[in-house]
């Protein structure tokens, strides 16, 4: 490397601070290679005291790889692949408020989102993250063996019926079907890839059937052991691995503003474990 940052875990699962890396600057192709494996090995990092404009948003994300857009919120005025996640004061509902990974309904979802605090609640409005590689490591050789062995449909339109959010003049994607159980390109490392938002039912099983392995799953994964928090302050970005981690936006600031800078990296097909 030629900027030497640091690294400071969160917990034994999941998450790390990075200290000493602007993301201002210009740097070596090396120093992101060692960003990409440390968020690879944490699933998610972040980095405080960033005066972050757009264009160096862009600029750091393009390192990692070509953008992708949601096409359910707005963009950000001159940056057609930066969307803008926001809560205005008279808003009730927000976006990303129930655990999920983004866009699994696509058959090469992002495997990176780099989000970037623009204007924060007086209180509230934290970022929580649970690691599915952690969560898999902890079933049991059998549980894993079934998991492994299965392939879970994923789509949209139950999500786009149920959200006041989202735009809902764009026609749900097609249903689609990944692995159960991937392995993550970088470490090798197997996680869980299924998620209350996006997936449905087991290819080949009804959803009544389907229904009370994925709960288990969704409540298995949400244990404590496997998360951290991200309290956001002023200058922050978070940048997660979205194919191995779920995140949850909390909902606890009602009457206030919070917007949000957020650029999704194209993903790859997933691996089978």
């Amino acid at each position: 490397m030629t900027t030497p940052f640091e690294a400071r875990w969160l917990g034994d699962a999941i998450g790390a601070e990075i200290t000493g890396f602007d993301l201002t600057a210009r740097h070596a192709p090396e120093d992101y290679v060692a960003i990409r494996r440390v968020l690879a090995e944490r699933g998610v990092i972040f980095f405080r005291g960033q005066d972050v404009k757009p264009e160096d948003h862009a600029h750091f994300a393009a390192q990692f790889g070509d953008a992708t857009v949601g096409k359910y919120v707005d963009t950000v005025p001159g940056f057609p692949l930066m969307t803008e996640v926001s809560k205005a004061e008279d808003q009730v509902d927000n976006i990303g408020g129930g655990w999920h990974a983004d866009q699994t309904f696509h058959a090469e979802p992002p495997w990176g989102t780099i989000l970037v605090a623009r204007e924060l609640p007086r209180h509230g409005g934290d970022t929580l993250f649970s690691s599915m590689a952690a969560a898999f490591d902890a079933l049991s050789d059998g549980m894993k063996d079934t998991l492994r062995g299965l392939r879970a449909v994923h789509g949209n339109a139950r999500l786009l019926a149920a959200s006041k959010r989202l735009n809902k003049n764009i026609s749900p994607a097609p249903e689609l079907v990944h692995p159960v159980v991937i392995r993550h390109p970088v470490t090798g490392r197997e996680s869980l890839f299924v998620n209350a938002a996006y997936t449905l039912r087991f290819e080949g099983w009804s959803e009544r059937e389907s229904a009370p392995l994925l709960d288990f799953l969704y409540v298995h994964g949400q244990k404590p052991e496997f998360q951290c928090r991200i309290v956001w302050e002023p200058g922050m970005v978070v940048f997660w691995d979205n194919i191995q981690v779920w995140h949850y936006a909390s909902n606890d600031y009602q009457g206030q503003r919070r917007i949000m800078h957020r650029i999704a990296i194209k993903g790859e097909p997933l691996i089978a474990a």
